[in-house]
């Protein structure tokens, strides 16, 4: 059985955030705006998004 992915967009700017939301943008693997990241569905990437959510959406397929 295949493990569940979730892809995530960076959709805001890291200029005037905090350097805890800095590292958990790039805690999550996004560097850039509009950069993209297939993570694995896990409570603690949930817990991330939810922290940054203002920064990232879930990208539905």
């Amino acid at each position: 059985m295949a493990e569940k992915t979730i892809k995530i967009k960076q959709t805001g700017s890291l200029i005037g955030s905090t350097k805890v939301q800095r590292d958990t943008v790039r805690g999550l693997g996004l560097k850039k705006i509009n950069s993209t990241k297939e993570l694995k569905d896990t409570p603690a990437v949930r817990g991330m998004i939810a922290k940054v959510a203002h920064l990232v959406t879930v990208v539905e397929d």
